[in-house]
């Protein structure tokens, strides 16, 4: 596969461009360039209905739900220049992750009802899949569904549920069967966050943000039309899923963004001068762009040997670890400044003098970026998933 990227689709580039410069409101775009790696979730919706107007907030999807039927190369310098311009991401509980899942398995009930308000940035979504105990090993969730007529009963708890305290919908593994082995009796369900018997509770991570939560389910009445393909085989539309989560986690349009503020702050703080750091970043900029390649061979579905979810967890390792890299890198040029840490209120302003306007509160990001390697899968639990299907150890 030859992919020549700088030079690539210059009208395809340009047409997306312009757009994104014109359509993305600078306000919008300051706090996605100020503000922590997660977060700004109305954001992604509000640029999705601005995308959508245009017909590309959902472009990876088939052109009969909404897509764009653009080639992988597309595909990817899009999402480049949307990065470029500091465009928030595009809200990925809904569009990356269980639109796909109802596209595959869905009813036409759910297809017509969810699909289009996606596309629309109508809905934000979160995903509750992890529990207290269940996480790593997410086949041991112990929340169940009983069905009771036309509804399911749904009791347990979730947690580490990113945007659940501003969701409107969430797509829940539940345990509707005990009696089987773990990955057998589970169910995909989709879950209106305003139901009753719902109880949001905040997860304040290291950096401070709110970012995640606890969420409970006290006797939850769920339609059975909300049940998402065949009842007891939630497990394995929950491994389609991940394997997008996991691609997405690869996340390389990010680092490539913050590599470019890395340069920037490197430069004005002099620190390009020290051959050692010259060399920590030119390695960096090598590991990225053999995963950009990488990336590319998976969305142009090129033929390999080994098992798609091998694949994907092996990005996803090399994604999170180059994430986590490139922050230390920003922390490392800011020296002994980067011990302080900013409050929201202070970003993007003037800091006074001897402060760059371009440091961003690049530690509350670095501690948010702690958690990479484990969100998506822990990195072991992904070098597992290759051990067994990749090589069958």
């Amino acid at each position: 596969m030859d992919f020549s990227l700088e030079d690539s689709q210059p009208d395809f580039r340009r047409e997306v461009r312009e757009f994104v410069r014109a359509n993305l409101p600078a306000d919008m775009a300051a706090r996605i360039r100020h503000g922590s790696y997660l977060g700004h979730h109305r954001d992604g919706l509000a640029w999705s209905k601005i995308l959508h107007r245009q017909g590309w907030s959902v472009p990876h999807w088939p052109v009969a739900h909404g897509g764009t039927g653009w080639s992988a190369l597309q595909l990817h310098l899009f999402s480049q220049e949307c990065a470029d311009a500091d465009a928030p991401r595009l809200p990925p509980a809904g569009i990356y992750m269980v639109g796909p899942v109802i596209i595959q398995v869905g009813s036409q009930q759910q297809k017509d009802r969810f699909l289009p308000a996606i596309a629309r940035g109508d809905e934000l979504w979160c995903q509750g899949f992890s529990e207290p105990g269940a996480g790593s090993d997410l086949a041991s969730l112990r929340t169940s569904a009983v069905r009771k007529g036309d509804r399911f009963v749904v009791n347990g708890q979730k947690l580490w549920t990113s945007a659940a305290h501003v969701a409107d919908w969430g797509f829940f593994l539940v345990r509707t069967d005990a009696s089987v082995r773990p990955q057998q009796g589970i169910s995909f369900l989709l879950i209106d966050m305003k139901t009753p018997g719902i109880t949001v509770r905040p997860v304040i991570t290291l950096d401070g943000e709110h970012h995640t939560n606890e969420v409970f389910l006290d006797n939850v009445e769920v339609p059975v039309e909300n049940l998402v393909g065949e009842e007891n085989k939630g497990w394995t539309y929950a491994k389609t899923l991940l394997g997008h989560e996991r691609t997405m986690s690869a996340e390389i349009y990010w680092s490539k963004r913050e590599l470019e503020k890395l340069l920037a702050l490197a430069g004005r703080e002099g620190r390009l001068a020290n051959p050692d750091f010259r060399a920590k970043v030119a390695r960096l900029e090598i590991d990225l762009r053999a995963l950009e390649m990488s990336v590319l061979r998976i969305l142009a579905a090129e033929q390999n040997k080994y098992p798609a979810d091998a694949v994907t967890s092996a990005l996803k390792i090399r994604g999170s670890e180059l994430m986590q890299r490139v922050s230390e890198l920003q922390a490392e040029a800011l020296a002994e400044r980067g011990l302080r840490m900013f409050d929201r209120s202070e970003l993007g302003k003037d800091l006074g003098p001897g402060w760059p306007s371009h440091v961003y509160g690049r530690i509350g990001g670095e501690l948010t970026l702690r958690a990479a390697t484990i969100f998506g899968g822990t990195r072991e639990i992904q070098k597992t998933i290759i051990a067994k299907s990749a090589f069958g150890l």
